[in-house]
């Protein structure tokens, strides 16, 4: 299947502000709700990409694993709702509460905060460090849909532990891979390349 690979934004970036509903609660979200968080991690998702289905449950795991360490998660889904209802913030309510995550799950409508983190793709991973300086974009793990590897979040994992251990994340990173945002006509950022062809393993 064709595949899209993060942009890879510069380490050291800080976190973009943003203000967003959680789909099950109602409530507004900001950057500030996660002040005081050793590490924040904010996933793009779509709960219609392979990709993300493919890591959806590992995803829930690494938030209960690492929930009482002072990691905090914000799913974000930037998806074009006209054109992907499946994306609405009525069924990604329901993908939250059948996934069981602790974690918000925010919807963005206007696609500003996909821009501001210069998201590309679902899943996109982008790790914080308690100062809200980024320390790790990338993939979860080898595993791909369709491919023989299990999926472990061994290279997300790595460089919670780090940044957890007051150890640097290393530098060598591997860009996530999944479906490209599904951006509202006239709204693709000048960053967002075309889809790459399907990658061995994909």
């Amino acid at each position: 299947m064709p595949a899209t690979p993060s942009t890879m934004l510069a380490l050291g970036t800080p976190a973009a502000d943003f203000h967003l509903t959680d789909v099950v609660t109602g409530e507004t979200v900001s950057l500030k709700d996660y002040h005081g968080a050793k590490a924040l991690l904010v996933a793009f998702v779509s709960p219609r990409c392979p990709f993300v289905k493919h890591i959806q449950q590992e995803l829930g795991q690494i938030a209960r694993d690492y929930a009482d360490q002072g990691v905090h998660i914000a799913a974000i889904s930037s998806t074009d709702v006209e054109t992907h209802p499946e994306d609405s913030l009525e069924n990604l309510k329901i993908w939250a509460q059948e996934q069981d995550y602790s974690f918000s799950v925010l919807i963005d409508e206007d696609q500003s905060v996909a821009k501001a983190y210069q998201a590309a793709c679902t899943p996109d991973f982008f790790l914080f460090d308690n100062g809200h300086k980024l320390v790790y974009r990338g993939q979860l793990d080898d595993s791909r849909p369709k491919s023989d590897i299990p999926v472990t979040g061994k290279d997300l994992r790595g460089a919670l532990d780090s940044v957890l251990s007051g150890h640097p994340v290393s530098e060598e990173q591997r860009a996530s891979i999944g479906c490209n945002i599904k951006w509202k006509p006239g709204n693709e950022p000048s960053y967002f390349s075309a889809p790459a062809p399907a990658l061995a393993g994909v």
